[in-house]
């Protein structure tokens, strides 16, 4: 009996054991389950917060800043672009193909005289175009009149090219100038702050110096994207400006050879 009594309690002894083994094992496999679960979890909003990218970073950066100098400065860039775009368009329709159109002047001064010159110039766009018709119609009275005329009127087709760039500059020193006065003010609030509580406390300052920081950053976002428009502009300007002074020298010159 007592021999039988031990067998059977070295049995229950190896089965509990192996209960209790696949149980352990049960669990840790759910616990491995739950902890890749929570990775997955955290890979996938760290994926998510990404995935947010710049312009979602820059609009909560934006809206931190306050409405009262960021609203400004965005105005300042909106007013900025309209103008640039503007000026960019127009430089862009007053490119003309001067070479080509130099050939056709020659060529109606030499089979059809001033009037088929003339007309030539009336269908062609472009500032160089009006130049020479301007110079063309008074080519009957003298030379000396027809310089005088490509030179006023060249002074008037600059005009009409730098139209409303000042305005540009303008909003390129505006914006910068107003980010630093945002920072100014959220400086001596942050300090105000701290003239109130009577204590030195990184929490009371630290909102405030970021917002007035947010300001002087987005002033100078504004600054720089302004003034790659405006070189870009000048750049252009100063381009159609030298094909309308090369054009006139050689405008007079064709005058000079018909007057013979």
């Amino acid at each position: 009996m007592k021999r039988l009594f031990s067998t059977l309690a070295i049995a229950g002894i190896m089965a509990f054991g192996t209960v209790s083994a696949n149980n352990y094992a049960a669990t840790a496999s759910m616990a491995t389950t739950t902890v890749a679960t929570v990775t997955q979890d955290e890979n996938s909003a760290t994926a998510e917060t990404e995935e947010l990218g710049f312009h979602q970073e820059l609009k909560k950066r934006f809206i931190e800043g306050g409405p009262g100098f960021m609203g400004i400065v965005l105005l300042c860039l909106i007013l900025g672009l309209a103008i640039a775009i503007e000026r960019i368009i127009y430089l862009n329709l007053s490119t003309t193909n001067t070479k080509k159109l130099v050939q056709n002047v020659e060529d109606a001064l030499q089979s059809g005289g001033i009037e088929a010159a003339k007309e030539v110039c009336r269908n062609t766009k472009g500032p160089v175009a009006s130049i020479y018709y301007q110079g063309l119609d008074r080519a009957d009275e003298d030379l000396d009149a027809a310089e005088k005329a490509v030179i006023a009127y060249g002074g008037v087709q600059m005009g009409q090219l730098e139209k409303n760039v000042s305005w540009i500059s303008l909003f390129i020193a505006l914006a910068p100038m107003l980010g630093f006065m945002g920072t100014v003010i959220g400086m001596i609030q942050a300090f105000d702050k701290i003239e109130a509580a009577g204590d030195m406390q990184p929490s009371l300052v630290a909102g405030g110096i970021k917002v007035a920081l947010l300001t002087t950053v987005f002033g100078l976002i504004v600054a720089i994207i302004l003034q790659v428009f405006y070189n870009y502009i000048i750049a252009k300007i100063d381009s159609i400006v030298n094909d309308m002074e090369d054009a006139s020298i050689t405008l007079m010159d064709m005058l000079v050879r018909y007057k013979r």
